[in-house]
């Protein structure tokens, strides 16, 4: 079972570019791993000038853990386009799909639609809890395109990492080290309920654009 405070523990004692690149690797991909574990206190031991992370800038933290969450990322792409993809249209051409009111045509439009608009989705995903790990399946399965799929994912991770830097970079001011993660945990409670929150601002503004916006019809000039 995975103990989070003795993991917090290790990595104020052990951190290097390398594990923060490492963790967030894990942390971006399949694998659920909180990347409040790793940004906030490297980025402590940085700001603090404290034991192995002395060596560290922080702004060299950012950017490490930034590469890692792209790079898990990419795995996760990867996988939904080489296996959940074929998956998903199998699906789609079998009786059960077509019973589920689901056809080849109607995964296709999907896709494009995805395509359209996945990049702001993706943007916004990677500062969301529980779905930062998830926005790039349905990214992979659309097979968004590849170079805004890493603009955007990479600018959503960077803004996130740059959250949790600052914490880590704020908290260096008046915590000490065995008070460091209490307070990362804390701090980490408001983080999610503001994802929440953002997540539920998103909700909305999609369901105004779908219900409620006037969209300007298209005007045909009938024959003469």
């Amino acid at each position: 079972m995975f103990d989070a405070s003795q993991f917090f523990q290790w990595f104020i004692e052990n951190a290097n570019y390398l594990f923060v690149f490492l963790f967030m690797v894990i942390e971006s991909s399949f694998i659920p791993f909180p990347s409040e574990m790793v940004v906030p206190p490297a980025a402590y031991l940085a700001a603090a000038n404290y034991g192995v992370g002395a060596e560290m800038n922080i702004c060299m933290v950012v950017v490490m853990a930034t590469l890692g969450a792209l790079v898990g990322a990419f795995i996760n792409y990867f996988l939904a386009l080489w296996i959940g993809r074929p998956i998903v249209y199998r699906f789609a051409n079998s009786r059960l799909g077509h019973a589920c009111l689901i056809d080849q045509a109607k995964v296709e439009k999907a896709e494009r639609y995805f395509d359209e608009h996945g990049a702001i989705s993706t943007f916004v995903g990677r500062l969301i809890p529980a779905i930062r790990q998830l926005i790039s399946i349905p990214a992979g399965i659309s097979r968004m395109n590849i170079g805004s799929f890493a603009i955007f994912t990479a600018l959503g991770a960077l803004v996130w990492n740059s959250v949790l830097g600052f914490l880590g970079w704020w908290l260096a001011k008046s915590v000490s080290p065995d008070m460091l993660f209490q307070k990362v945990e804390e701090y980490n409670r408001y983080l999610t309920w503001a994802g929440y929150g953002l997540a539920v601002l998103c909700l909305l503004y999609i369901l105004w654009n779908a219900f409620f916006k006037k969209h300007p019809q298209t005007q045909t000039n009938s024959p003469k």
